[in-house]
């Protein structure tokens, strides 16, 4: 049975492109989906992150990373905008334990635009009622 799109969050890719701790159990996840997808708000909040951690990171060379990885970036919608706000209001940093940042609730609206599990790392997420990765029996 071929398993649907997966959404992956920064803090995966990041884990993944700096070989964090757990970065292969990350990896292998991402591995097992066909098709993979970050938000353009997710690319440039990775970015960030990874130009601090990267000397002369450039956007060329992380377009490149994200394709070895297979991740497809998509285009923000306003369907992924709406989702991404309520988000916000529901789970965001100083309302909710949560405490999702703005990269974070774009990548909890592309995964519920796409009604797809979500790669990430971390425990923000547990605490909203996003589908994990590691919870669909995508394990190897």
């Amino acid at each position: 049975m071929t398993q649907g799109p997966l959404v992956v969050d920064s803090s995966a890719i990041v884990a993944i492109l700096t070989e964090e701790a757990g970065a292969s159990v990350l990896a292998d996840l991402l591995d097992a989906r066909p098709i993979s997808y970050c938000s353009s708000v997710t690319f440039v909040e990775t970015f960030m992150v990874l130009s601090s951690r990267i000397a002369n990171l450039s956007v060329a060379g992380l377009a490149a990373a994200l394709q070895t990885l297979a991740i497809e970036q998509l285009p923000v919608d306003t369907e992924q905008s709406a989702l991404a706000s309520e988000a916000f209001l529901r789970f965001g940093k100083g309302r909710h334990p949560a405490s999702l940042n703005l990269g974070d609730c774009f990548s909890y609206g592309l995964a519920k635009s796409l009604n797809a599990p979500l790669l990430y790392k971390g425990s923000d997420f547990i605490h909203t009622d996003i589908v994990s990765a590691a919870a669909t029996g995508a394990h190897p």
